[in-house]
């Protein structure tokens, strides 16, 4: 069974450690969790990693964060994928850095990403697992703070959030949705409890 797992992010050496580049963090951590490597193909690099029967295509799309829907679309397509096993990673600024919330449908929240895999598939019924960058930064400077590094102790929190989700995601796919939100949905402060 094919699951389709999209991280987010920007591709170029000056965006790699960026906030707006978590979902692009967690998919190199899947990789090199399961010992892949990620491959230039259509619209983005690819790696495979399998987990008790299950087969998983990560996907950085090499898009551009704000036509991210013009790779999701095409693999989709490629894979002949049913929705309900794609999974989109991406940054959140209005969750506390940290936090992880996993949703089988919603709105975009005003994440450009999302808002693009959206308007290209046609609904915002498919997985999505958002993750906390925070939101300290004063009004107007919201593009300067998503392209900022991240601190040195967030930087250090990275892994285990990275762990966390990968967990999630093979939950997921042996035991659906609802076993793997309730896995990811804890608050920040419990991160390492």
């Amino acid at each position: 069974m094919n699951y389709l797992i999209v991280g987010l992010g920007n591709i170029g050496s000056e965006y790699a450690s960026t906030r707006h580049n978590m979902g692009f963090m967690v998919l190199d951590a899947f990789a090199k969790a399961s010992n892949a490597s990620f491959s230039t193909q259509r619209y983005g690099d690819i790696a495979e990693a399998s987990f008790k029967g299950r087969h998983f295509i990560l996907l950085k799309p090499s898009t551009y964060m704000n036509l991210s829907g013009n790779a999701v679309r095409y693999w989709v397509n490629k894979l002949d994928l049913p929705l309900e096993n794609l999974v989109v990673i991406c940054d959140d600024l209005n969750l506390p850095f940290g936090t992880v919330r996993m949703k089988k449908r919603g709105s975009s929240g005003g994440h450009n990403g999302l808002e693009n895999i959206e308007a290209l598939l046609g609904t915002d019924e498919y997985c999505r697992i958002r993750i906390g960058i925070g939101n300290d930064f004063n009004r107007g400077g919201q593009v300067d703070y998503v392209l900022s590094s991240f601190s040195e102790e967030e930087t250090a929190g990275i892994p285990s959030i990275c762990e966390r989700i990968i967990k999630g995601i093979r939950t997921f796919s042996v035991m659906g949705a609802e076993r793997a939100m309730n896995e990811l949905n804890i608050k920040a402060s419990n991160e390492e409890k």
